[in-house]
């Protein structure tokens, strides 16, 4: 599942960088890397709960909530000024 996820985004990302090219533009260049910002972070969210899922006997409950505090804070640093 998460390989597919992967796919998908490289494929959402290949797509997006045709469509820049294709258009030629600098402000639909801009629209679609914003919406590119937006699909990025859903990907690593959802790949990230389906390992820890999938993890969740073999990793202590502390290196969890490390690492959704990581993702947290990659979160809100996108969207900071």
């Amino acid at each position: 599942m998460i390989i597919a996820l992967r796919i998908f985004s490289g494929s959402v990302d290949i797509a997006a960088a045709l469509l820049m090219y294709k258009f030629n533009d600098l402000e639909k260049a801009f629209y679609i890397n914003t919406l590119l910002a937006l699909v990025g972070p859903c990907i690593l969210i959802i790949t990230t709960a389906i390992a820890l899922f999938g993890l969740a006997e073999k990793i202590s409950l502390t290196r969890m909530i490390c690492l959704f505090a990581g993702i947290t804070l990659i979160l809100i640093s996108l969207k900071s000024d």
